[in-house]
């Protein structure tokens, strides 16, 4: 693939190495970095690397110095978006004004080559306008989101990122980093602390003295500089240390590894604060890749960079620190055992592995993605169920030789009897989390993964002909991320099932008696009967549940619009659908329609475009209550009222959802 990829620290050349190795995976990969930046303190200049294809990384002019504030000079961004790209990998903050001005050129010069963001950000910052306006715009058109810690993931799928994010850790040079080959500490022998790192009080490494001062077996080496080191310096001094501190200030990258393999431990103490977090650790995979065993606190991304290859403690606790740095090497196998899980787990963050997770991304990106379960197995069927066991039985007869799954939202015992006598597989989730919530149920416990799924309502008949032909067309299309048959009711009328994507405007439009022009959109397809591809299952992620019974399917297509999928109606193809028939409350029916629609709206358009709409609507209800007669008229009125009362606050005020329970049950 040919890739651009926008990384203003890329000025290192170490952290190049990503590109090297995605080039050693076929990709034609060109970087644009800052020409010099401040890393760590120092300012760097870019420098060409014998290893890189001539002309494959330039350097480009800067103004600013904010990782958020600064801008690059356009020109270069200009004539390299002018050169045709398969993927633009924006490796900025989506809220940073270097994201708009890239995204800003690639709208004049290549509007159609997909993009990728970037994230480390894992404090819920709300930032000022206009900057949190471009956030949620670069976010919701993005085809990825790459993330080195599961927060920065959730934040910016919260602003706005339609899709699932891919954690990628920040790489290591595990073959720069390579371990001693060296016996445990000895029982009776000191033991040796390091720290690497800015020294701050955001480091924690205040607290870090105070625990080598607690515990007389422990020496510390420190390695870094920074505001706080004269007060550092000052505290190491005082007799209760004298003589167990070394400072030994900045080290380079060639330094760094031999300095970590002279180690017992490593310290990594850092403290959260209200504007700081940590974000990865990578000198935590540094020294695991050094076979150095590491202590930490669980500040911010830390414990999940730690995992089960070394020693977590509670952020500021000095005596919690130094017994753990002390029984690192003192508990009999347990510096083995950390040492052995920090070298597998370090070879995670190598990059080679974080390069193969790039190339997974790109080819996702860009539908160069195929599922083999999918290609080669028939759909899982997933049922959600809320009793209407006789309606049930007609759905699952006709599928029953498929893999099915029912979620049973009633949890009915002749439910479950049913799925028994039919052979098929009943999950009881413990609540009714409405029908997105059953679906997510089945889609975390599948009996076939990485195959297609077909969502049928328990009032809706097909056979597996039928199936297999959505299958087939669903997979003879790589952009297609669901499909539906043609449908009709039980007296063989044909019901609508491409719909156009609801918007503010189209409300207006459809208040005013011109619904007909909505009609020629056919955006997505309506969940009855859908096929879901797996690929698009995987990059899109599951439904949202905050949708209780209705558009949660319309969320979920619009999610994968916006990464690039489409979905179609599949008119050759017939299915059998009741309606509404496991409903026999209509006013609650049309309360769950109106909400579902305003959360929708809501989500993609804001409060305002809800208000915009709700207006329309509401002004076309009026109309209708007073020229349409009899129970249209009725029916018409009563939607007035909802909507000036508002569907979402009258749903939690009339049927308000149960709690999800702390433990769900699943049947075998």
């Amino acid at each position: 693939m040919r890739v651009l990829r926008i990384f203003h620290s890329g000025v290192m050349t170490a952290w190049r190495a990503r590109e090297r190795e995605l080039r050693g995976l076929g990709h034609d990969v060109d970087l644009l970095s800052a020409s010099r930046w401040n890393e760590g303190g120092a300012v760097v200049t870019l420098r060409a690397d014998p290893a890189e294809p001539a002309g494959s990384v330039q350097g480009v002019a800067t103004v600013g110095r904010h990782p958020a504030l600064f801008s690059y000079d356009p020109r270069p961004l200009w004539r390299a978006l002018g050169k045709r790209r398969d993927v633009l990998d924006v490796h900025e903050e989506p809220f940073a004004v270097s994201t708009l001005e890239t995204l800003l050129v690639r709208a004049l010069r290549q509007p159609s080559v997909p993009y990728a963001l970037y994230s480390a950000q894992n404090l819920d910052k709300r930032y000022p306008v206009p900057f949190r306006w471009w956030q949620r715009w670069a976010l919701r058109h993005a085809r990825a989101v790459v993330v080195c810690n599961s927060e920065a993931g959730r934040i910016c799928q919260d602003r706005g990122f339609p899709g699932v994010p891919d954690v990628v850790p920040l790489g290591v040079d595990v073959s720069l980093y390579s371990p001693a080959d060296r016996p445990p500490p000895r029982q009776d022998a000191p033991v040796e602390v390091g720290y690497v790192g800015r020294l701050a009080p955001h480091k924690g490494v205040t607290v870090l003295l105070e625990a080598v001062a607690a515990y007389p077996d422990l020496r510390l080496t420190v390695v870094g500089a920074g505001p706080q080191e004269a007060e550092l310096r000052a505290r190491a001094a005082a007799p209760d240390l004298a003589g167990r501190v070394t400072f030994v200030g900045s080290a380079t990258p060639e330094e760094l590894p031999e300095l970590l393999r002279r180690l017992d431990v490593l310290a990594v103490p850092s403290l959260t604060t209200p504007g700081w977090v940590e974000q990865f650790g990578r000198v935590v995979v540094e020294a695991m890749a050094a076979g150095v065993p590491v202590v930490s606190s669980d500040s911010g991304a830390l414990p999940d960079v730690v995992g089960d290859a070394g020693l977590l403690v509670p952020e500021a606790d000095a005596r919690a620190l130094g017994a753990a740095l002390l029984r690192v090497c003192r508990e009999p196998g347990l510096w083995e055992q950390l040492r052995e899980r920090g070298l597998e787990r370090a070879q995670e963050c190598s990059w080679q592995r974080v390069a193969a997770r790039y190339d997974e991304i790109y080819r996702r990106m860009t539908k160069a993605v195929r599922s083999a379960a999918a290609d080669e197995q028939d759909p899982e069927v997933v049922v959600v169920a809320y009793g209407s066991a006789d309606l049930l039985r007609d759905a699952l007869e006709p599928v029953r030789s498929l893999a099915v799954t029912v979620v049973d939202n009633s949890s009915l015992p002749e439910i479950r009897e049913l799925c028994d006598e039919l052979g098929v597989r009943y999950l009881d989730p413990g609540w009714n989390g409405g029908f997105g919530a059953g679906v997510n149920h089945a889609l975390r416990h599948r009996l076939t993964p990485g195959t297609d799924v077909l969502l049928l309502n328990p009032d809706a008949v097909v056979s597996v002909e039928t199936v297999r032909a959505l299958h087939a067309a669903l997979r003879a299309e790589d952009d297609l991320a669901s499909v539906a048959p043609a449908q009709t009711d039980a007296e063989g009328h044909r019901s609508r099932v491409a719909w156009p994507f609801p918007t503010p405007l189209r409300s207006w439009v459809e208040a005013v008696g011109l619904g007909r022009l909505n009609d020629r959109h056919e955006d997505y397809v309506i969940g009855s009967v859908l096929l879901l591809r797996a690929e698009a299952l995987e990059q899109v992620g599951l439904f949202d549940e905050d949708f209780f019974l209705y558009a949660e399917e319309t969320d979920w297509a619009r999610r994968a619009a916006l990464m690039g999928w489409r979905h179609r109606l599949v008119p050759e193809v017939t299915a059998v659908h009741v309606g509404a028939a496991t409903s026999s409350d209509p006013v609650r029916r049309e309360t769950y329609f109106h909400a579902g629609r305003e959360r929708y709206l809501r989500k993609h358009h804001g409060a305002a475009g809800w208000q915009v709409a709700r207006v329309g609507e509401w002004l076309g209800a009026a109309a209708r209550s007073v020229v349409l007669p009899g129970a249209r008229g009725e029916a018409a009125r009563a939607r007035a009222a909802l909507l000036r009362a508002g569907p979402w606050r009258t749903e939690r005020q009339r049927f308000p959802r149960p709690a999800r329970p702390v433990r769900e049950k699943v049947s075998p």
